[in-house]
């Protein structure tokens, strides 16, 4: 071979080095890098409450740590206008409210006040607007505990001191009287509920996975409901965060 044509394969094969380098560049990511951007785009994913009968509570008023990481953002629905809801619905008709749209549902001392023939609506309501790996946290009273104590003949006696006053047995099962006096379309109570009750209605609306406890000494229950099937491991996890369990 000629000089030239040494110098001609030199240049070619120089060319078809520094072609298949940039190819390599073009086309790979630092494994570390990549990790990290992956690890950025999981922490900016958004989460949906959708606290349902939220009355004038928000977000940081629920007594779960779960719901106080940063990653929840809240929509707050209720049927009375004047505690400012993101959406105005009742717990039967949420029709403002996509299919599929939270991540979770909490709802807190809401189902007492259906009466019983909607509270299968208002369940399949909040399973609709849940997405498929969603869940719905209820608390609501125990009339449970309630009745051991109308049973001792003691329905006016303390059961527990809120912040609003002292609650009796009678408030338990029917609302707390003041409240009732004060706006009795939205605070009385029409139907209550044990925990084999709440669950039982919970699983007939189509949860997959429910669990529950009472507080003692507490006086109310409280559920975790997964609309898709999960393990009993998975819902201990998840229940860490999001049961309440000291009175």
């Amino acid at each position: 071979m000629n000089k030239f044509g040494s110098w001609a394969a030199g240049l070619a094969q120089n060319w078809l080095k520094k072609f298949q380098l940039r190819h390599e560049l073009s086309h790979a990511t630092p494994p570390s890098h990549a990790n990290e951007l992956s690890g950025l785009a999981e922490a900016e994913v958004e989460r949906v409450l959708l606290h349902i009968a939220c009355g004038q509570a928000n977000q940081n008023q629920i007594p779960l740590s779960g719901f106080q990481q940063a990653v929840w953002r809240e929509v707050r629905l209720d049927a009375d206008p004047s505690v400012s809801p993101d959406i105005v619905g009742t717990m039967t008709d949420m029709s403002d409210v996509p299919d599929g749209y939270a991540d979770a549902i909490y709802s807190s001392h809401g189902v007492e006040h259906l009466y019983w023939h909607d509270v299968p609506l208002a369940l399949s309501e909040f399973r609709r607007t849940l997405k498929d790996d969603g869940f719905a946290v209820i608390t609501c009273p125990d009339v449970q505990a309630a009745a051991l104590m109308i049973a001792e003949d003691r329905m006016f006696d303390t059961a527990y001191e809120s912040p609003s006053g002292a609650i009796t047995p009678f408030d338990i099962l029917y609302s707390y009287r003041p409240f009732v006096q004060a706006n009795p379309q939205w605070m009385s109570h029409h139907c209550g509920f044990t925990l084999t009750t709440l669950m039982a209605v919970l699983r007939d609306a189509g949860f997959a996975k429910v669990q529950g406890l009472r507080r003692e000494g507490g006086f109310d229950l409280w559920v975790l409901a997964s609309k898709s099937p999960r393990s009993e491991q998975e819902m201990a996890d998840l229940a860490k965060d999001y049961l309440l369990t000291n009175p």
